[in-house]
């Protein structure tokens, strides 16, 4: 085996490690770095061994193929094996990531775990590509066509997560230079044999197909930068994980909002315990933003937990260890913004926080695990004027059959307020001090309208369920997006080094969407700041905002920055599609111009090099070709049937005689090339193309806006019939 021949098969293996290593947005870098290696230096290994022993060169697939498996369990499964021995729970993981791998990595938040069930995959399709690729160049001598399958990958991996920008650019470049090193190392070069084993040289082909690939390679690194950092919309790019949620083992979820009258007559059982770095105030289970008349319910997106998940910009991180036993059904305890979780693989429901653990915790046992969070900051003054959001999801949601005397309930609680988060505040207090919260053994459960308009209209007494169920309800009447929250409030109770939560510690609360800010919770049942625990974040920012809340007499609609008017907000939303509908033409228009001024020039010198290595009798074609064209191009009329003195005549009167005189010297050596029946000697296709040089020169000489129109000019790019150029 040839330099030349292991430096192509080094470029195809670093190429095929590159196209395995564009999965880092999706696992990090570093769990790739080890399997990835793995399979190539085996597909190296194997190669060289089949050059030392010709008779393995039959089995050489086989070989990668089998060495590089075996690499992964010691390497990937190793603590599946039996001091290194695979056994059966190897093959159900090394089956498993093979055949499920991909999609339980679409159903996870990015970065995935790097668990081998899922990891497996990436270097499953780099070893699949490096042994097609090997094959497709040592046996068919095709180093394009081996590039192919590690090219595959390179899509696959940006399917899953496209890169954009100087990424984008850096992973084209890093793709592209081993690449073009498989096709230097392959490039026609003088005949000989075949080493045994090894690749045979490559045959004398035309050097315009290796031209080719110059521009290819900047297509390809000008696309994915124009692709990745030209985005006038600011929308993400598609992922095969858009809509890929993870499937539930059972089929229905229990609901948290039907138990809470049910854990306030048994107010002593302990739920969970936890360990905290910070003080918390509530911890949640459960998000419900639907609402028919008569029930609640879910739109929990649900994703497997990966490593971990963005925080709050500028927000502060704390942590926590919690242990929880049977009794919550699926639903963990969580905080709205989570940022990882260890010791546990639950769901996630990224907008709300909410964590399941499914199949849920057995009653009787106990599962540990620690959460840490991120927790934003807010002035409550700020927050106490600031407007809601109309356009968060779920907030607005369903409102069932309204009962007709709960319209002028709704309008009153909030005084004629515009939907702002001092809207929402009014309402807070509305309830807080027109409604008690029952306590006692009669406690009333339900939370459809039925209920809710008893608890409103006449007996205005209820628990949490109530409280919070109401003021959703009433907040989206005055278009104050809501939801409701069910959890627990953090605990005052200690035992050792953890605080206990109980049945007692149950609580539903509503969540008010606010512009810039989130979901801000809120607690119109006012036990949480009544019992003195301890509060924290949003929830500490909205207690002090509802605390500077003027009185009811005393409210006015918050004032507008000056000069902003009332609809400002609806101007505003208005601005991006109008800004989108100037942009996109403009844009258009700005990219078809540049592939106008690059491609035309560049296409056109790509043709006079491709006809410039003609022999022979096509090399004179080539050549009047390229004279006759580059004379059209000046607004010389050229027709069917017209001869090169033809053409010359024409050129003359047009542009000057300087042109049309190696125009007719070119037809002399065209008619002897054609028609003397003599062969063509080496001699005459130079001969021509010296005259193609002296129609350069005189045509050069004309003013520089007439070579720029006539370099620009798209015409001469069709193709002609064989008549013509015959002519």
């Amino acid at each position: 085996m040839t330099a030349r021949n292991r430096l192509a098969i080094a470029g195809l293996l670093c190429a095929a490690a590159v196209s395995g290593f564009l999965f880092a947005p999706v696992f990090g870098l570093a769990p790739l770095i080890v399997p990835v290696l793995v399979v190539v230096l085996v597909g190296y290994g194997c190669v060289e061994s089949a050059v030392r022993w010709p008779k393995l060169v039959p089995w050489r697939p086989v070989l990668v193929l089998l060495g590089a498996l075996l690499g992964l369990i010691e390497s990937v499964l190793f603590p599946t094996t039996v001091v290194g021995v695979p056994t059966g729970e190897t093959l159900r993981v090394l089956e498993r990531g093979l055949t499920e791998g991909w999609l339980l990595t679409l159903q996870s938040t990015w970065p995935a775990r790097p668990d081998a069930e899922q990891l497996l995959f990436v270097p499953l399709a780099v070893l699949l590509a490096v042994v097609l690729g090997l094959e497709l160049l040592l046996r068919l001598r095709k180093p394009m066509v081996a590039l192919l399958p590690g090219l595959a990958v390179v899509a696959l991996g940006q399917a899953y997560q496209a890169l954009t920008g100087f990424a984008a650019l850096l992973a084209a470049i890093a793709y592209a230079v081993p690449a073009g090193v498989v096709l230097w190392a392959e490039r026609p070069g003088r005949p000989g044999t075949r080493p045994r084993g090894g690749l045979q040289p490559a045959r004398r082909a035309s050097k315009a197909r290796i031209l080719l690939v110059v521009p290819t390679i900047v297509g390809v690194v000008a696309g994915s930068v124009l692709i990745g950092g030209f985005d006038p919309v600011g929308g993400d790019p598609y992922r095969l994980a858009d809509g890929r949620l993870a499937p539930l083992q059972q089929n229905r979820l229990s609901n948290p909002l039907d138990q809470v009258a049910a854990r306030l007559g048994d107010r002593e059982r302990e739920v969970f315990r936890y360990r905290s770095d910070a003080p918390v105030d509530r911890w949640r289970l459960v998000v419900l933003d639907g609402f028919d008349g008569a029930n609640w319910s879910t739109g929990a997106q649900l994703r497997r937990m990966g490593t971990g998940l963005d925080g709050v910009p500028g927000g502060t991180e704390s942590a926590a260890d919690l242990r929880v036993r049977g009794g919550l059904g699926p639903w963990l305890p969580s905080q709205p913004v989570p940022v990882g979780v260890t010791g546990l693989a639950p769901l996630v429901d990224q907008s709300s926080g909410a964590l399941l653990l499914d199949p849920p915790v057995p009653a009787g046992q106990e599962v540990s695990y620690r959460l840490s969070w991120s927790t934003p900051q807010i002035d409550a003054a700020r927050l106490g004027v600031a407007p809601v959001d109309p356009h968060a999801a779920g907030g607005l949601g369903g409102l069932g059959v309204v009962p007709p005397e709960i319209g002028r309930l709704a309008r009153d609680s909030v005084r004629g307020l515009r939907p702002t988060f001092q809207a929402a505040l009014q309402l807070d207090r509305f309830l807080s001090e027109n409604y008690q919260v029952a306590v006692g053994e009669d406690l009333p459960t339900g939370h459809g309208w039925p209920q809710l308009r008893h608890f409103l209209l006449e007996s205005k007494r209820g628990t949490s369920e109530q409280f919070a169920a109401a003021y959703v309800l009433l907040a989206r009447l005055n278009g104050i997006p809501a939801r409701l929250v069910v959890g627990f409030r953090g605990s005052n109770k200690t035992e050792g080094d953890f605080k206990v939560v109980r049945n007692g510690d149950v609580l539903a609360w509503p969540e008010v969407a606010v512009e810039g800010v989130g979901w801000v919770p809120l607690d119109p049942t006012a036990t949480a700041t009544q019992s003195g625990r301890d509060q924290s974040g949003l929830a500490m920012a909205a207690a002090q905002a509802r605390q500077q809340l003027p009185p009811e007499n005393q409210l006015r609609p918050p004032q507008l920055p000056p000069g902003q008017q009332e609809d400002a907000g609806e101007q505003e939303s208005g601005a991006a599609p109008m800004l989108w509908a100037v942009v996109a033409p403009v844009a258009g228009a700005l990219l078809l111009l540049a592939c106008w001024l690059v491609g035309v020039p560049l296409a056109k010198s790509v043709r006079a090099r491709r006809r410039r290595r003609l022999a022979g009798a096509d090399g004179v074609m080539g050549a009047w070709a390229e004279a006759r064209d580059r004379i059209r191009a000046h607004g010389v009329p050229y027709r069917i049937g017209m001869t090169p003195r033809d053409l010359a005549e024409s050129a003359g009167s047009m542009i000057g005689e300087r042109t049309a005189e190696p125009v007719v010297r070119l037809a002399k050596v065209l008619d002897m090339a054609l028609w003397s029946g003599v062969p063509v000697a080496d001699g005459q296709p130079r001969r021509a193309w010296e005259e193609v040089r002296e129609v350069r020169r005189a045509l050069a000489a004309r003013p520089l806006s007439t070579r720029l129109r006539a370099a620009l000019e798209l015409r001469t790019l069709l193709p002609t019939g064989r008549q013509q150029d015959r002519s």
